[in-house]
């Protein structure tokens, strides 16, 4: 069978159980695109929040640096605190920086698969290295969107780009005329502007590309209704080896019903369907048992028995209805049917009686 016939199979919308496997093997809607949009919405943020005192730090390194003299007598206290001068103005700026951007990615990943690790996508398979495979990906429907999308990035950072710098052009050419320290602000100022014009559009990129990313997970995940009935064979069992089990259950418990018949002291009957056995034990019960009790075929075999062991058999078509319907086997009577079994026992007993 080709596999577009095995895919047009798949018509089932998948199953807990498919998609539990799938996360377990790393198959979840993950978008890099909206990742990167995210992370560049933070570096852009903490960049136009933190920019000042990454700066400032810088700043006052280098100036530092170049005022710096070497001690008459260098010692390692000496150079110690002068690298910790260094580094105490540098590094709380770039560790907010860094912390913030691992901050974002870890959410945006937990928010987007969750808190599950998978070794799976890791292990080597042929169709990755194949040339025939990697060409199937590349013009199949999912590549295609890769591609459509990468091409709307070109066009969404070229037009950016292009619009930014036309109205900034007149600026721009100044730059060269101005001194350092006046022209790394308005630098710092239109990377900042761009960045923030470039991450927005990207972030509606990578919502397009996430919510494309589900439907193709989904959609991969997709069954076939004979995926679906092995499923249900593996997980519950066979369908028709359970109901073998389930009938010689019957017959084991039928079988057993049929045994306690012969103990019975009366036998209530409809005479075409129902059939309820009785027994009465006034040491151990507090009220007459069901010992057995069928319809049709089994309540012919218990009138059956009945008669073969001399158990009296009592044609009472309500009450055997009833007894049926409202009593499990091995289960008193209720309260509601006392009179109603005691006079078909006084009834047995007399007879039993008028019989010695």
């Amino acid at each position: 069978m080709s596999d577009s016939t095995d895919k047009s199979d798949k018509t089932e919308a998948p199953t807990a159980k498919r998609k539990t496997d799938s996360r377990k093997k790393g198959k979840v809607a993950m978008s890099k695109e909206l990742s990167t949009a995210f992370l560049l919405l933070g570096a852009v943020l903490m960049l136009d929040v933190a920019g000042p005192l990454i700066t400032s730090g810088f700043e006052s390194n280098m100036a530092e640096g170049l005022t710096l003299r070497i001690h008459e007598e260098p010692t390692a206290a000496w150079a110690i605190a002068t690298m910790t001068g260094f580094f105490s103005r540098l590094l709380p700026p770039l560790a907010l920086f860094a912390g913030t951007l691992f901050f974002v990615a870890t959410t945006v990943g937990l928010s987007q698969a969750g808190f599950k690790t998978s070794f799976h996508p890791l292990q080597p398979t042929l169709s990755k290295i194949s040339p025939l495979a990697g060409l199937k990906r590349i013009f199949s429907p999912k590549g295609l969107v890769t591609a459509s999308i990468a091409f709307l990035k070109f066009l969404v950072l070229g037009s950016t780009l292009y619009f930014n710098i036309r109205g900034d052009l007149p600026l721009l050419l100044q730059l060269q005329s101005l001194p350092l320290v006046d022209a790394v602000p308005i630098i710092a100022r239109l990377g900042i502007k761009v960045l923030w014009w470039i991450a927005v559009p990207l972030l509606f990129l990578g919502i397009i590309d996430y919510i494309y990313q589900r439907y193709d997970t989904w959609k991969g995940m997709k069954m076939s209704k004979q995926e679906i009935k092995d499923e249900s064979k593996s997980v519950e069992g066979d369908p028709e080896l359970k109901a073998r089990i389930k009938r010689a259950q019957r017959e084991v418990a039928t079988r057993r019903m049929m045994d306690e018949v012969p103990n019975a002291d009366v036998v209530i009957t409809n005479p075409t369907h129902f059939a309820v056995a009785l027994r009465y034990d006034k040491a151990k019960m507090n009220a007459p048992t069901v010992v057995a009790k069928g319809v049709d075929e089994i309540a012919f075999k218990i009138r059956d028995i009945a008669q073969e062991n001399d158990v009296p058999i009592m044609e009472d078509p309500p009450l055997a209805r009833a007894l049926f319907r409202s009593c499990d086997i091995d289960q008193q009577i209720p309260p509601d049917f006392y009179q109603a079994v005691a006079t078909v026992l006084a009834h047995v007993l007399s007879l039993k009686q008028g019989v010695a």
